[in-house]
């Protein structure tokens, strides 16, 4: 390589960022920056799937519901009220409680 060569815009540039990459302290950086942007994508991404995982789980609910309260509606109009007799209410006894204050 001539003299002149060194001079040229992007023979400069490629020297200058070999030299910096041969820096001790920009490898330390370059690989901190990177070791955050990885842990950041993980945690974006693990973020994003529980969010779509929580989403499929409210539809999948959101589908139970409904065919739960169509089956309900079959159901009331399937058995008109008046038909089935309504079944007696039984009292429970009353439990009687101990005065305060009384001896034993």
């Amino acid at each position: 390589m001539a003299l002149e060569d060194f001079m040229e815009p992007e023979v400069g540039i490629a020297i200058a960022a070999t030299a910096a990459l041969s820096s001790p302290k920009v490898r330390e950086v370059a690989r901190r920056g990177m070791v955050y942007g990885l842990a950041g994508a993980m945690m974006a991404g693990d973020f994003m799937m529980s969010f779509a995982q929580g989403v499929a789980r409210g539809a999948k609910q959101a589908a139970g519901t409904a065919d739960m309260v169509e089956e309900v509606e079959i159901e009331e109009t399937e058995t008109p009220a008046e038909d089935t007799p309504a079944a007696p209410r039984r009292a429970r006894p009353r439990r009687s409680r101990p005065t305060r204050g009384a001896a034993a």
